[in-house]
């Protein structure tokens, strides 16, 4: 009767199976991860699946939870995401004794007041995010900049939401312009890039550029919303 050769040169290869006296009729059973291999098969977690834009257009192979994520959360990042809003975490956790504070300040375009910008106002306030936005806070004959430079004081996160509209109206120095200039004063601002690109926002203000944030070419205006509500979250 032949002996399995298995035990002393083992059958780690499809070659070595078919030449075991023994086992080289029942090839099918010894392949690469066959029972005496040293290999076994992989397994896939959510947090290894591919998808899910980095912040800056390519698409990384691994989604992540970062440590402020609630237990229970469906929410997954990219590596890149969470290095870039970790700072905007800290600053957070560092206000949490100031209750009077709002989570959010919305800085828009004039242009998106009724289009995107309240479509992520709307997001964020259904997951109880609380957001200061000009279209409800700021009062008929009540001087704009002032109530700007309150909102900006009062608010604990920056966001600024890049679309063409705003790409336009930069350039023109007018008040996004300023709203944006006293965001980059602080480390608590994240751009949301929607209906462009980080490139052509390089072009118009590189520094702003020069701030990871998300973008709805990578995911849904909804998941970009979902993040920053767990971000402010305390």
């Amino acid at each position: 009767m032949a002996r399995c050769t298995a035990p002393v040169k083992g059958h780690r290869t499809a070659s070595a199976a078919a030449n075991c006296p023994a086992c080289g009729g029942r090839y099918g059973r010894y392949g690469s991860f066959g029972s005496y291999g040293s290999y076994s098969t992989p397994t896939y977690s959510p947090s290894m699946s591919s998808g899910g834009g980095g912040s800056r257009g390519g698409n990384s192979t691994r989604s992540i939870k970062p440590r402020w994520s609630r237990a229970g959360s469906s929410v997954w990042y990219t590596p890149e995401q969470v290095r870039a809003l970790i700072p905007i975490r800290n600053n957070v956790e560092s206000l949490a004794t100031q209750t009077d504070l709002r989570d959010v300040f919305l800085c828009h375009a004039w242009d998106d007041r009724q289009g995107a910008a309240k479509e992520l106002h709307d997001l964020l306030e259904a997951h109880g995010v609380s957001v200061w936005f000009s279209e409800k806070d700021v009062a008929l004959g009540v001087p704009l900049l002032r109530a700007i430079d309150k909102g900006l004081a009062n608010s604990r996160v920056g966001i600024v939401l890049v679309t063409p509209a705003l790409l336009r109206r930069l350039p023109a120095e007018g008040i996004a312009d300023k709203e944006l200039s006293a965001l980059l004063a602080r480390e608590r601002l994240v751009p949301i890039v929607h209906e462009t690109t980080f490139e052509a926002l390089r072009e118009v203000s590189p520094l702003l550029a020069s701030r990871s944030g998300l973008s709805t070419a990578e995911e849904p205006m909804a998941d970009v919303a979902a993040k920053i509500a767990e971000l402010v979250a305390l």
